[in-house]
């Protein structure tokens, strides 16, 4: 804002309604000319944490040049003085005795131009006779994103991202978890992007993270370097996609104040989601609605699924099995305490019929009746 102030075309005017204190000061004396209402102050422009709490002196050291910059800014007057003072400005962020005027006391140090009890009176002061005044308000959009970037719908969209990408690992194919996860992304990043504070090279780096976990999940199972990278760099883009890029670096070093709140959205999110995908699953998996959402991955035999064993299959070839299943003319045999997929060489057989393996091909037995 100071910098679009300064670099504007046409005077800007800034009206002190009651305070103008630290990043209110600086933007006011951007401005090239400034008008208070009478009770109002200006100044105080110490630098503070969120708490309340002084900042280190290389923190009021950068604000300093910046009042002092932004005084100067303005150039000098014809008797050679400051249109505005630098050292006062410098005072402001002082912290052993932080500078504060009230209106007259703007007036007299040249911080002022004058006293107005409105906007129409300033209108009045600078002398346009004819102006439009528009009100600053905030539109059906804007007030939709800032709402979708509270940090409590912010660590939803986060756990839908992590509890997705749980469910699509213990179910895989493109199913209602994919589709959760992508969604949560979308919803996470898009009013983060269209607000500015994510940028195009933190969304590329929160797709080269789940791009490096697809790998390790898919292609070379096991947690090594991909899945541990992987995690790394999604992990940093949630994080970083919610810090504001202008105060991330403080006087060319990385400003970590900015990073902690977002790191810990993210952490907790992460970690809240991870514990109801883990509950969930235990709770969606038993049923059996949950089979047209996702493919259940654990296949086990006592259940009828029967796993195909080639070397197994054909090692039992000239030898006695029973049927399990009725055989009209495929079903299951039981050998060496297992079952086995096969089919009837000819004619069928109920369960309980004693079979012998004529031969095995592709993990399936192919039987007839004992003669």
């Amino acid at each position: 804002m100071r910098q679009a102030i300064l670099n504007s075309p046409v005077p800007v005017i800034a009206f002190v309604d009651m305070q103008a204190a630290s990043a209110g000061a600086l933007i006011s004396i951007a401005c090239d000319s400034i008008y208070m209402r009478p009770g109002a102050s200006i100044g105080a422009a110490t630098v503070v944490n969120q708490n309340g709490e002084v900042m280190p002196d290389k923190y009021q050291s950068f604000m300093r040049g910046m009042m002092r910059s932004t005084a100067e800014a303005h150039g000098r007057r014809a008797d050679g003085t400051w249109f505005r003072d630098p050292a006062i400005a410098e005072k402001m962020v002082d912290t052993a005795g932080v500078l504060s005027f009230t209106p007259d006391e703007a007036i007299k140090a040249r911080y002022c131009e004058g006293k107005a009890e409105s906007i129409d009176e300033v209108v009045e002061h600078i002398g346009l006779e004819e102006c439009e005044i528009i009100h600053q308000e905030l539109s059906p959009l804007e007030r939709f994103i800032l709402f979708m970037m509270s940090p409590v719908l912010q660590g939803i969209f986060l756990m839908m991202i992590i509890g997705g990408i749980y469910f699509e690992v213990q179910s895989p194919g493109l199913g209602l978890p994919s589709i959760i996860a992508i969604l949560g992304a979308v919803l996470y990043f898009s009013p983060l992007y269209i607000h500015g504070l994510a940028m195009n090279w933190e969304i590329a780096l929160f797709v080269i993270g789940l791009i490096l976990i697809a790998v390790e999940i898919f292609v070379t199972p096991g947690f090594g370097v991909a899945g541990i990278l992987g995690a790394i760099l999604a992990f940093s883009a949630l994080v970083f996609a919610m810090v504001d890029n202008d105060v991330l670096y403080f006087e060319g070093h990385l400003n970590l104040n900015a990073v902690l709140k977002p790191c810990a959205i993210v952490l907790i999110s992460a970690v809240a989601g991870l514990i109801l995908s883990i509950w969930g699953a235990s709770r969606l998996y038993p049923k059996k609605s949950f089979s047209y959402i996702a493919q259940k991955t654990e296949l086990k035999g006592d259940e009828g699924w029967v796993g195909v064993d080639a070397r197994r299959t054909s090692g039992l070839v000239g030898k006695e099995v029973t049927a399990a299943t009725a055989m009209c003319p495929s079903g299951k045999v039981e050998a060496e305490g297992r079952l086995f997929e096969a089919v009837m060489e000819y004619g069928s057989a109920n369960s309980g019929d004693r079979l012998r393996v004529m031969r095995a091909e592709g993990g399936r037995l192919y039987c007839c009746p004992l003669q």
